[in-house]
């Protein structure tokens, strides 16, 4: 359960990031502000579930080197 909260945490810190005046787009689910996208993560629903999928996926894939040149 910690090791979920901290996976959490860490994609939240890194929407954080997002610029306040731009929108994600979550497939067919809609666009969503970094605050939105936040609140999403922070309640454990389908969109947060996905957007934790997304980051992790991607976080992965830098860890596997797949987007080094």
């Amino acid at each position: 359960m910690e090791i979920e909260q901290e996976i959490k945490n860490l994609v939240i810190a890194r929407l954080k990031t997002l610029p306040e005046d731009k929108s994600v787009s979550v497939g067919s689910e809609g666009d969503f502000t970094k605050d939105e996208l936040i609140q999403h993560v922070e309640d454990n629903d389908e969109i947060g579930k996905k957007v934790i999928e997304v980051e992790m996926n991607f976080l992965h894939a830098i860890k596997e080197g797949l987007f080094h040149e």
